[in-house]
């Protein structure tokens, strides 16, 4: 298999139903390619955006998760359940109406830096177990406050009662909590009807292959037509340029100058050999660059 259809990524369109885990594991049968992971999960009621990272590329998926995500997510007011999300049991209800223009006003109190406590159903772990299996055993237990920044926070549609919301934030951001806490601050409690991740970094839903497509690019055998290649994951990263020695040096873990650059310490770019191949991220220390992840491709 070449080289170019295992060392990439993947720009899916989740539908709602299968986990993250699922998909990753539908993509490693499909493929055949050994190592296949995901650069952020989904819950299985959700849609949009999933980045999974193809053999050697799964090294940088750290750099999707860091990135900011979009999402666009339906807020039912005036239920509340366990879960936050339409998948929990209802666990107190309130018939008060609401208006859009109490939605507005209540907007501002969620953006910018907040402190958000994660939901009791999520994969955070305390004790050695996660919290949705504690959760699952009737067990409910303090969690502390996580600082999450939410940049942007609009209302796009009002169909009492729910909201459209489109949400820019950072990676961490429980748009459950977000949702629960608004009806909350409302007075009649809410929980997150529906959530698209419109958007994780410079990766975005219209971009995106719906699942379908690709399943039946799988059976096809036409798959790697639709490989992006790994270094669009790191276009915010500053470019080097190296030639034949200095690029092998970076392979043999030996730091390099290059040119006559001055970027500040501990920055990361890529690097690009003699033939314009993406092959390294280097961090630069001092008057030189260290390699921080090299690909033997």
């Amino acid at each position: 298999m070449d080289v170019t259809t295992t060392f990439g990524l993947l720009n899916l369109d989740k539908p709602p139903g299968p986990t993250s885990h699922d998909l990753v594991a539908r993509v490693r049968r499909g493929t055949g390619v050994r190592k296949v992971g995901h650069a952020g999960t989904l819950d299985p009621m959700a849609t949009g955006v999933l980045v999974l990272c193809l053999g050697p590329a799964t090294r940088l998926s750290e750099y999707v998760m860091a990135s900011s995500k979009t999402y666009r997510a339906q807020v039912h007011f005036g239920v509340e359940t366990n879960t936050y999300d339409a998948d929990g049991e209802v666990v107190a209800q309130n018939p008060d109406p609401v208006a859009e223009g109490d939605i507005l006003a209540h907007l501002p109190e969620f953006q910018g830096e907040i402190a958000q406590v994660p939901p009791m159903y999520s994969a955070i772990k305390r004790g050695g177990k996660k919290l949705y299996e504690l959760a699952r055993a009737g067990a409910e237990v303090e969690r502390e406050p996580r600082p999450v920044t939410i940049q942007r926070l609009d209302l796009l549609a009002w169909e009492p009662p729910v909201a459209t919301l489109e949400i820019e934030c950072s990676p961490g951001t429980y748009i459950r909590s977000l949702a629960q806490d608004l009806g909350r601050a409302l007075g009649v409690g809410a929980h997150l009807a529906g959530l698209e991740r419109a958007a994780s970094g410079g990766f975005t839903v219209e971009d995106a292959v719906g699942w379908d497509e690709f399943a039946q690019a799988m059976e096809d055998g036409t798959w790697p037509d639709y490989v992006l290649p790994p270094d669009v994951a790191l276009l915010d990263m500053p470019v080097l340029h190296l030639d034949p020695p200095q690029a092998a040096n970076v392979r043999n873990g030996i730091w390099v100058r290059v040119g006559d650059d001055h970027q500040p310490p501990n920055t990361l770019a890529r690097a690009y050999d003699a033939e314009g191949r993406f092959f390294a991220v280097l961090e630069r220390r001092g008057s030189k660059w260290k390699p921080h992840k090299v690909f033997n491709v």
